[in-house]
């Protein structure tokens, strides 16, 4: 299996000159967003830009990838990133790398960190492709809640001129294209990290864009996930032909079972414990602190996210225990 690869040309052309463009570049029409964002090369046409470890409102909010494939053709975007100004940046780094013009954007799954960067990518012309399940995003009331509080929490990159953009296309099943030579195919599996979530694979390099559905570094947060499905499509991925995974959070690596192994071990050991508890009819709080998490407790975003996600499990399988009867 070959290393991940970078071009110390690009590299050097983001870093001495582009860095200075995209600066000025956003001060137009956003806040200044002090933060790197050179991509990383990954595979001949596969590229991603890598967020820092954190919760949602750290490092202005830049804490997730977002990702690129390049031909000469057209490019395709994977996600957009937390806020319009750090789209703007994505894509004034895209257009370090390649004049040529964006066509697609996937989002992978709406959740604000991932998509409020669609924003900036208004006047590119390109076609705006989301899971059939983000309906149930947009239509809901938490689309409204979340960007209220992020107005609040990530001001002023989030402000009353932000707003949601929804997709062009919903996206049922999957789809395989070629452009400009590369074969890619974009697959919704369904609730898995989210309402809706898509993959994309690069066939020509086999490179997987996982978004949400795989968590390198940090403890995933689960949200309105389905945990069984989640863990289902996990199992798949550790089977897949790739050199390499770009996971929603975290570094970029070679091996499925490697970077699959945070999300899996994580997800699997909770839902045994508080399948425990309900079964045993255990109050919530009385089976959380009863479990030991010291395998988990050191990594990053644990006292933010893990007591919640926690309950959301318990009562998914409550709610299945009940419907079991």
């Amino acid at each position: 299996m070959r290393a991940l690869v970078y071009n110390p040309k690009i590299l050097l052309l983001v870093a001495c000159g582009l860095w200075l463009n995209t600066m000025v570049a956003w001060a137009a029409d956003y806040s200044p967003v002090p933060v790197d964002m050179t991509p990383i090369q990954v595979s001949p046409h596969a590229y991603y830009v890598r967020g820092a470890t954190g919760i949602a409102t750290d490092n202005y909010g830049f804490i997730s990838n977002a990702a690129f494939v390049v031909t000469d053709e057209g490019v395709v975007v994977f996600d957009t990133l937390g806020t319009p100004a750090l789209g703007a940046g994505l894509l004034a780094a895209i257009h370090g790398v390649t004049d040529a013009p964006i066509k697609t954007i996937y989002i992978s799954h709406y959740h604000a960190d991932h998509m409020y960067g669609a924003q900036a990518f208004s006047a590119s012309g390109a076609e705006i492709v989301a899971s059939d399940g983000a309906k149930l995003y947009l239509e809901g009331e938490v689309a409204g809640q979340r960007l209220r509080e992020r107005r609040l929490s990530l001001s002023p990159w989030v402000n009353d001129d932000t707003h949601i953009v929804e997709p062009d296309r919903y996206l049922q099943g999957e789809e395989r294209f070629t452009l400009g030579g590369v074969r890619l195919r974009v697959l919704n599996i369904g609730s898995a990290h989210s309402e809706g979530d898509l993959v994309l694979f690069v066939e020509n390099d086999a490179v997987l864009f996982s978004g949400d559905i795989v968590f390198q570094e940090r403890i995933p947060f689960l949200g309105s996930s389905s945990s069984a499905e989640w863990l289902e499509v996990l199992n798949e991925m550790e089977q897949m032909d790739v050199v390499a995974i770009v996971p929603g959070h975290g570094a970029a690596a070679e091996s499925p079972r490697e970077v699959v192994s945070l999300t899996r071990e994580y997800l699997s050991f909770v839902r045994a414990a508080m399948q425990q508890a309900v079964a045993e009819w255990i109050p919530f709080d009385e089976a959380y602190e009863a479990t030991d998490w010291g395998d988990f407790i050191e990594y990053p975003a644990f006292l933010e996210t893990n007591r919640r996600n926690a309950y959301g499990i318990y009562l998914s399988l409550e709610q299945e225990s009940l419907e079991s009867r």
